[in-house]
């Protein structure tokens, strides 16, 4: 176990590959792509080892970084044409750069499952310095695309609960991946710390600003509540689009377990959000009696009913059924209505 270790959030422009004009162009620059992010991450190896000494072991990068969100293209069109297999070459391209550098590499992309064809779900990959993927965490709450939850029975028949929410043991502590938005849903990092997460990387593409945003106070929360690392990755931008490029840009941070921010990026493409992660201090913390040891006093029997009930539905799309894009907003204009006629909301 190394107790102490860099890590870095690498803040860098997304690019779209929307215009492109078919699979093998989306591959090629998506491989290419991944080069020009290995010099990226070897140039703030280089400086953050010179500047504060500790190895740098774990870099986590951008939301959809070699791809930009979807957009309004269909979602079977969008999964043949843009999304990644799970032994495709662009991982392939990962591991070799995990492995050539020498640390964890933590991706987003959007990546096709033999098992649901037709469909994409958004994964948070984890690759070793052996350049093996030892970490799949698939977005489970999503606005506009499908999820894990949309085919829950036949996914958990497949994968099961460690496929839903997976923990990597590693030598530089057990990690755990947030996707995106989802650092607003307390419950997916609880269950993630549950099952022992004490550094969780965050691939983000959002709005950054001076003044804090919803998603800056809750990388905060997770932090503190769960007592683990933050290591949240924004894009510096979405090129390729009509949007204004700094559109998504800035905030990317490395927030402690007590929920301190060690380090944060301006806007613009930096290694700037980087720091120590202190694995051994962590435990201590973690294994030490007292008020503020939050996750030690879980009396999770008292929410088991409040939990039990569904919101929004699983299985919305049976067993893998392609849905239109309108789709996920009528299901949740149904949860609003039901949830209104039964006077919750």
């Amino acid at each position: 176990m190394i107790d102490i270790h860099a890590a870095v959030a690498m803040q860098l422009t997304a690019r779209s590959v929307e215009g492109l004009p078919d699979r093998a162009a989306t591959s090629a620059a998506m491989l290419a792509q991944i080069e020009t992010v290995a010099a990226q991450i070897l140039q703030a190896k280089v400086f953050i080892e010179q500047y504060g000494g500790s190895p740098l072991r774990l870099a986590v990068l951008p939301e959809y970084l070699f791809t930009s969100y979807p957009g309004r293209i269909g979602i079977a069109d969008f999964a043949a044409k843009v999304a990644i297999a799970a032994d495709g070459p662009e991982y392939a391209a990962l591991g070799a750069v995990a492995q050539r550098l020498g640390l964890f590499l933590a991706a987003n992309a959007y990546e096709t499952d033999p098992h649901f064809p037709g469909l994409y779900f958004q994964a948070s990959v984890i690759v070793a310095p052996s350049g093996d993927v030892v970490l799949r965490y698939r977005r489970l709450n999503s606005m506009y695309a499908p999820t894990p939850h949309d085919v829950w029975s036949k996914y958990l028949d497949i994968y099961g609960l460690d496929g839903v929410f997976p923990v990597a043991d590693t030598e530089i502590g057990r990690l755990a991946a947030i996707a995106s938005e989802e650092i607003l849903y307390p419950e997916i990092a609880r269950a993630l710390a549950l099952r022992g997460a004490e550094v969780f990387v965050h691939s983000s593409s959002e709005i950054g600003s001076p003044g804090l945003t919803h998603k800056q106070l809750a990388r905060r929360a997770r932090a503190l509540e769960n007592l683990a690392y933050v290591v949240s990755a924004n894009t510096a931008g979405i090129s390729g689009t009509a949007m204004p490029l700094a559109s998504a840009d800035g905030n990317s941070a490395l927030i402690d377990w007590k929920g301190n921010v060690m380090s944060e990026s301006n806007s613009g493409e930096t290694f700037t959000a980087f720091g120590d992660i202190d694995i051994a201090g962590l435990r201590r913390a973690r294994r030490k009696p007292g008020m503020t040891n939050y996750l030690s006093r879980q009396r999770l029997e008292l929410f088991a009913a409040a939990y039990a009930g569904s919101v929004q539905p699983a299985d919305a799309l049976g067993s893998g059924d392609i849905p239109d894009r309108d789709h996920f907003k009528r299901v949740q204009d149904a949860v609003i209505s039901r949830l209104s006629a039964a006077g919750l909301i």
